[in-house]
């Protein structure tokens, strides 16, 4: 079947929030984006509200955590919609039911005490799964367990007519010719076709909107940063937690060192390799010059030109460990490599401190220098590719940064084929060059089948959207221009997000 009918919320009144000093909390994400401001701040606490809410104001951007790093939850003038009070969870066997405002972490620990987790959440977990759901969120074990998308099974949201519309997975499906009908309460129709495009057949895509032959609604939603509907509720399905899991730090002496034992690592799934992160030499210089190293009391030689963090799970047994280290040793000396069993949870949290402690420090330095030229903006990418042209890609990066005298730090998850370029900026110019490099490896990442918008989603970033449109032509984001005028004809939902109103 591929229609459904959307349903009226309840009566009801939301007061808007126009207090200066609360709306100054919501002007900026994580990214930085200049400009934000906002004429109120909606806060409700269930979807009825929420549609009060929507049917309130003209234009509406919905937020979460604004962790967003690409502009997404910064305001143009919307009336702000956070989900923060949407944080009521219900726990079944091998499923959760939650608000759009809970965060990972309250998810996770909230599973924990069940026996179970959502195992393809990205990296920070002080995001909120409304947020990770509407990026399509993917973080280090999609290596092993694929992105949030996979694990969806139903949702509930708000539309732009203030309808409200449940779906849950096998439910609707588009027909044979590509279109959903969605049902108003007041009797109308709404057509949405589901654009023609070919997408990168790669593990991670945050790059607009999901086109499969015969897709799920449910889908449609998942990934669209906002733009058609608010997401209130997500179900997913959860997994048992691992019976263990230990943590390796693996000082490799070059690059290519580096992805040669992450290819052998990813040949050898039954080895219980969950996810696999990787920290450059100048993200290290990052961590030594802020004295994370130090305070984490973490040792990393001065030859070390990447660090490999090794999840792995050891459902097999302690087995698997012995064959493991046997592979490794291959690659380099047991000696240089340093394992944190699960009985040691502080020194894993260490790990991941450190690990996240890179971006920090990156994203404090564009900042600083945000701070002496306000025009300085972050400058970064998120592109994977398949494996077999990781290192072409790794080589093709470098060269074009050091052609620029660009200050790079590459960051992210290898086992994917995943990684996050990042320039520092030391002035203006450094972005605009920048710019034109990121443009220019997207299009090598493209021709080697890869994506150029990985995890964290378009945004208002203009670079980003023009990756978007490099990757799909301008044809394919006219046919998504066309689904998003299909649900939101009058851009309530996130103008500005994915692509420019006048777009087509």
């Amino acid at each position: 079947m591929n229609r459904v009918t959307a349903t009226a919320p309840n009566p009801g009144r939301l007061a808007l929030e126009t207090d200066a000093d609360v709306i100054a909390r919501y002007l900026e994400d994580a990214a930085h984006y200049p400009g934000g401001h906002a004429p109120a701040v909606a806060r409700p606490h269930d979807v009825d509200e929420v549609a009060a809410a929507v049917r309130s104001a003209p234009r509406v951007l919905p937020v979460g955590a604004q962790s967003s790093l690409t502009g997404g939850a910064t305001p143009a003038g919307e009336l702000v919609l956070s989900t923060e009070r949407l944080t009521h969870t219900r726990i079944s066997s091998d499923c959760v039911s939650a608000g759009a405002g809970v965060t990972l972490l309250a998810l996770q620990q909230e599973l924990a005490a069940h026996g179970s987790w959502l195992p393809p959440v990205p990296t920070f977990l002080g995001a909120t799964l409304g947020g990770a759901v509407s990026t399509n969120a993917a973080g280090a074990a999609t290596f092993k367990y694929g992105s949030i998308r996979e694990w969806v099974r139903g949702l509930t949201v708000v539309l732009a007519t203030g309808d409200i519309l449940c779906i849950e997975r096998g439910q609707v499906q588009a027909s044979e010719d590509g279109v959903f009908i969605v049902a108003t309460s007041d009797g109308r129709e709404l057509v949405v076709t589901v654009p023609g495009i070919a997408m990168p057949d790669v593990p991670k895509r945050s790059a607009g909107y999901y086109a499969a032959p015969r897709m799920d609604l449910v889908d449609l939603f998942v990934g669209a940063e906002g733009t058609l509907g608010v997401i209130v509720e997500a179900r997913l399905r959860t997994s048992p937690r691992p019976a263990d899991a230990v943590w390796m730090m693996l000082p490799m002496r070059s690059e290519t060192d580096a992805i040669a034992l992450v290819d052998d690592l990813r040949r050898e799934r039954a080895l219980g390799v969950a996810a696999i992160e990787h920290l450059d030499r100048r993200s290290l210089d990052v961590i030594r010059a802020d004295g994370v190293d130090r305070r984490l009391d973490i040792a990393i030689s001065g030859d070390t030109e990447v660090l490999l963090l090794a999840q792995v799970e050891l459902d097999a047994g302690e087995s698997t460990l012995d064959q493991l280290s046997a592979l490794i040793s291959r690659h380099l000396t047991l000696e240089s490599t340093e394992v944190a069993q699960s009985s040691n949870p502080r020194r894993i949290e260490a790990y991941i401190a450190l690990r996240e402690a890179v971006p920090a420090g990156v994203n404090r330095r564009v900042g600083q220098a945000r701070a002496i030229d306000p025009r300085i903006q972050k400058t970064a990418a998120d592109m994977i590719v398949p494996f077999d042209r990781f290192g072409a890609m790794m080589r093709e990066c470098r060269r074009l940064c050091a052609e620029q005298g660009l200050d790079l730090a590459v960051w992210g998850h290898i086992s994917d084929g995943n990684v996050h370029p990042n320039i520092i900026p030391r002035e203006y110019d450094d972005v605009l060059r920048g710019r034109q490099v990121l443009l220019a490896l997207a299009r090598l990442v493209i021709a080697m089948g890869g994506c150029p918008l990985a995890e964290h989603g378009v945004g208002r970033n203009p670079v980003k959207q023009q990756m978007l449109e490099m990757l799909y032509g301008r044809t394919g984001v006219d046919a998504m221009h066309r689904v998003k005028l299909s649900l939101d004809p009058d851009w309530k939902f996130s103008p500005g997000v994915l692509f420019q109103q006048t777009h087509a």
